[in-house]
């Protein structure tokens, strides 16, 4: 009986084994044609079968380096950055720092003031899923003043005077990205834990999880992708100010697997506060959400989602908790088309 155990042991093993190059293998097969359709576009994609670790690459650092993209090349992960913030958010709630349905109020810097008509009306909850009614940051005005780095004019005044001078939530409980209402959970956190955002994504999530690659403030390094337009040419990188905690976050495809190897163990406190994250607190006709994640679902799965676009770069995040995969996708250009067409064919032909 127990060498019959063993023969199954070691035949169970060789069966996930198989099984996980063999989807390696066709995740790998998709990124590479499409590599020779989009030979400008440099591509760094990581996989998480069963906390097997997978990962391809196709391009250059940049046009001037012959330094291949790898699983260490650093990219924007813009508003992936926001499911960074809502996790932190949810270990918050673990913390018995906050609960989910409180109202923002008492938790806002000293400087916001709501107006009397909307106090006690928004919860972190809707910060969190994009539905408090809140008027958002003008980005289209912003890059008209400053292409390359729109959101260094907005400052502490800008946030202050947005929420301050709002007097009517006109889509309250209605779904409207927002960046200023992460920036605004940034700044809670900031509050809770009387630390800077920068101090907690690093103590609760960078260090713990030993995410050497993944940068707030400082990412000179030589191991950094350019960022390019929709036409091509180069776009700088996001530089940290206040809006850190909507999009401002680097990173590299090692590191986003191990954070999604994190998500999907449930003994880890990051995948404690995912579980909390993944419950659904919006609802409509078009989209279901957690705290920044979408839930997508069909007859047999359940996916969250969340994507990213800088001005220079996109990229994907997605995964199964009950089949215990996870993906991240990155481009070293803004093209929303592509990283999205690339998750719904690696899912539709490979995952699904």
């Amino acid at each position: 009986m127990k060498t019959s155990s063993k023969f199954l042991a070691i035949a169970l093993l060789v069966s996930s084994f198989s099984f996980g190059q063999n989807v390696s293998q066709k995740i790998d097969s998709i990124i590479s044609d499409n590599y020779k359709k989009n030979p400008e576009i440099g591509i760094s994609v990581g996989f998480v079968n069963n906390n097997e670790e997978y990962y391809t690459a196709y391009g250059n650092l940049n046009a001037e380096s012959q330094t291949k993209i790898d699983e260490n090349s650093v990219f924007e992960i813009a508003s992936i950055t926001k499911i960074l913030t809502s996790n932190l958010i949810a270990q918050a709630v673990l913390d018995h720092k906050l609960k989910l349905d409180d109202y923002i109020d008492g938790f806002l810097p000293k400087e916001y003031v709501l107006q009397q008509n909307l106090r006690n009306k928004i919860k972190i909850s809707d910060l969190a899923s994009h539905q408090s009614g809140l008027p958002d940051i003008d980005f289209a005005q912003l890059i008209e003043m400053n292409p390359q780095q729109p959101v260094s004019n907005v400052t502490q005044s800008t946030l202050t005077s947005l929420v301050n001078t709002c007097t009517e939530l006109k889509d309250y409980g209605k779904y409207r990205y927002s960046t200023i209402g992460y920036t605004l959970l940034g700044q809670i956190l900031e509050k809770v834990y009387d630390k800077s955002y920068d101090e907690i994504i690093r103590a609760k999530m960078i260090r713990p999880l030993h995410m050497k690659g993944t940068l707030t403030k400082d990412f000179n390094v030589k191991n950094i992708t350019t960022g390019h337009n929709p036409n091509g040419g180069i776009q700088e990188f996001f530089k940290w100010n206040i809006t850190a905690p909507a999009g401002l976050v680097k990173s590299n495809t090692s590191d986003m697997v191990t954070f999604l190897k994190a998500v999907l163990n449930k003994e880890t406190t990051v995948g404690k506060a995912s579980i909390i994250a993944e419950r659904i607190v919006y609802k409509d006709e078009k989209r279901e959400m957690g705290l920044g994640l979408n839930v997508v679902t069909d007859d047999k799965n359940t996916i969250y989602v969340k994507s990213g676009d800088s001005m220079g770069q996109s990229s994907i995040i997605g995964y199964n908790r009950n089949k215990k995969w996870g993906i991240i996708i990155l481009l070293d250009q803004r093209n929303s088309k592509i990283r999205q067409d690339l998750l719904n064919k690696i899912y539709d032909t490979v995952l699904k």
